[in-house]
């Protein structure tokens, strides 16, 4: 079973990603193609819109991405001692298939592997802390916990086998109309469960223990959220996976895949911040009224407006990140929609770690754990606490242990205070603090996920992040707006929301 899984992956990725290769698509309809294609954020979300609405339009078609700041987003690094740290999305999934062919198809390399060991902080001393010796890590987990590990891997890889499916839909060409569609085409009414239950719902009626949930499950959600175990069962289930073995990222900071991207989709970028998007109506050749959107922005130069045939919104539209206005659309687009994105802040700090801070009685040049994972305990003030590498691992370089000075990154909802960096380090050199909306408050049921559609050819790629937001899920968006905007562009509506894949391959052979 593992191999025959493991073959159609490995199948999958081989074709997913043919040029023009349509699959059992139809030919489009005789109609010309759009001219001008905007694009809302300069992100992974973004910038993979491009990439993607390229292979979709064709090379005649004029794409504009728009971004105030730099490109990549929330994929950003920080510069210190000479050496760049990533602040911002940091891991990769070995099943991520887009992610790997961004990188394969862009020319970039998985960054170098380090060792690493992982801990469990209660904000008093470590509760548990990884061996060189798996059988070790074995015996202990067991102990404490009976199969509960064990299960857990097994319970992901179901959810993962069943994600894998969306790229057979988006090999040959489906595509769906809302988040709710996509989550059912890979996985039935068990994802649309799993999206409006709380995971320690969903893992508790699959029998895991309190005691598991608390000391286990809720560090890696809170490490990779910010939040507990009360966040949806299907992005808790997406953290849990970032917690597996095979992770990696990409040499010289994630952030080259959004600016390998952009290059690649022969886009123009506009560093300009949209302020309106409005529908206006001008003839067309033919003699009728055709629809287009105009888009006010405004950048170094001022402000300007252009007009385009299809605009991608790849930005999220919530109170306190966008400050987008739709105007003369009926009925009413809304600037932002309900729900809020939480905050993380991210601080990296070179210094010298205080490991008694952490309750631990091994020597400084004994302790080389490299990620601190921490309980939902009043008395812990952080997240995580990870000793970072550089973007790009130098030849022979190695992990120091904690008695030497290193970058220290640490995840917290709160700005650290003087008194905390003291309480942590011993002393430091620089003290770097980002502020992120990284991820939306994830609090089950969310019944109102926002629409991938807004308006006839106005797409909002970022509504895939109510039901998990990471890098790959913004890619499988970018992916499913490509077509989805293509096949309503052509009218091809029998590859819109169908879940008839299988049936029609069987009927093929």
């Amino acid at each position: 079973m593992a191999l025959r899984n493991q073959s159609l992956k490995t199948l999958l990725f081989l074709g997913l990603f043919q040029v023009g290769h349509r699959g059992l698509a139809s030919a489009p309809e005789v109609k010309e193609p759009p001219k001008k294609i905007a694009i809302i954020g300069g992100g992974i979300g973004g910038t993979a819109a491009a990439y993607f609405m390229r292979q979709e339009f064709g090379s005649g078609v004029k794409i504009d991405v728009f971004e105030a700041g730099p490109v990549g987003g929330r994929l950003a690094t920080e510069n210190i001692g000479g050496y760049e740290y990533e602040t911002g999305g940091s891991i990769i999934h070995p099943l991520n298939l887009h992610m790997k062919h961004f990188l394969d198809n862009l020319g970039l390399s998985p960054r170098a592997e380090l060792s690493s060991k992982m801990a469990i902080f209660d904000g008093k001393e470590l509760t548990f802390e990884e061996s060189d010796w798996f059988i070790v890590n074995f015996i202990r987990m067991l102990w404490r916990y009976g199969f509960n590990f064990i299960r857990m891997h097994m319970w992901v890889e179901g959810i993962l086998d069943k994600f894998m499916r969306i790229y057979q839909y988006q090999q040959f060409g489906y595509s769906f109309s809302n988040v709710e569609r996509l989550l059912h085409a890979m996985g039935g009414d068990g994802f649309l469960t799993l999206v409006n239950q709380t995971l320690e719902e969903a893992m508790l009626a699959e029998g895991f223990t309190q005691v598991f949930l608390n000391d286990i499950v809720t560090p890696v959600t809170r490490v990779n959220y910010g939040q507990s175990v009360r966040v949806n069962g299907f992005v808790g289930a997406v953290a849990l996976a970032g917690a597996d073995s095979g992770l990696w990222a990409v040499d010289g900071g994630n952030k080259r895949v959004c600016s390998g991207l952009l290059y690649h989709s022969k886009a123009d970028l506009v560093s300009a911040r949209v302020t309106t998007i409005s529908m206006k109506m001008r003839p067309s050749k033919s003699g009728s009224v055709a629809n287009f959107y105009e888009l006010n922005y405004v950048g170094k130069s001022g402000a300007a407006h252009s007009m385009y045939d299809i605009v991608v919104v790849a930005t999220p539209l919530h109170q306190g990140v966008s400050e987008i206005n739709f105007s003369g659309f009926s009925p009413p687009i809304p600037s932002h929609f309900p729900g809020r994105y939480h905050q993380t802040v991210a601080t990296l700090v070179h210094g010298l770690l205080n490991v008694s801070y952490l309750g631990t009685t091994d020597k400084p040049e004994d302790f080389l754990v490299s990620d601190v994972l921490t309980m939902e305990k009043k008395a812990s003030i952080i997240h995580s606490l990870s000793s970072l590498a550089p973007v790009h691992i130098p030849k022979g370089y190695s992990r120091p242990p904690a008695s030497q000075s290193n970058v220290w990154k640490i995840f917290s909802s709160q700005p650290l205070s003087q008194e905390h960096l003291q309480q942590i380090f011993l002393s430091w050199d620089s003290v770097s603090e980002k502020r992120w909306l990284a991820y939306p408050f994830y609090s089950p049921p969310h019944r109102r996920t926002p629409p991938f559609i807004l308006h006839d050819r106005l797409y909002y790629l970022n509504a895939i992040e109510w039901a998990a937001s990471a890098m790959e899920m913004s890619a499988i968006s970018a992916r499913n707006l490509a077509l989805l905007a293509h096949h309503r562009w052509y009218e091809q509506i029998a590859k819109i929301d169908q879940e008839d894949l299988h049936t029609r391959l069987r009927g093929e052979l």
